[in-house]
């Protein structure tokens, strides 16, 4: 059902299926996790066609235009009606290279040694 006027980001966040669950969306507003215009939001916040909503869903933080309103959860394939994705290629390329953050270590072989613990440190520091 489209809105006119106004509505809560938490509850679009959620319709335009960006969070599973309407207390996921509110829990990611309260934790600042959603941007509009450069300033952390409340759930409360009512947003506008033409608003521009910055996602940080770690490690990419996505962006969003409200296109059009709406308060009821949408098909999958509706959601372009609602929302235009922004998000630039180099913020999407860093789902790809997300493997290439984390250490392999056997199974079994205790603690990492100090030499090794220097090496994890460097490569998260880059």
């Amino acid at each position: 059902m489209e809105v006119s006027g106004k509505i809560r980001i938490d509850k679009w966040l959620w319709a335009v299926r960006i969070y599973k669950t309407r207390s996921q969306a509110s829990e990611a507003c309260k934790m600042g996790r959603i941007l509009i215009t450069g300033m952390e939001v409340k759930p409360s916040r009512e947003i506008r066609i033409g608003d521009i909503v910055f996602i940080r869903k770690l490690p990419v933080i996505y962006t969003l235009r409200v296109i059009g309103l709406v308060e009821n959860r949408l098909p999958a394939s509706r959601v372009r009606e609602f929302a235009e994705d922004l998000t630039s290629p180099e913020e999407l390329e860093k789902l790809k290279i997300k493997d290439t953050a984390f250490f392999k270590r056997d199974r079994g072989t205790g603690r990492p040694t100090k030499k090794e613990r220097r090496l994890l440190d460097d490569i998260i520091n880059q």
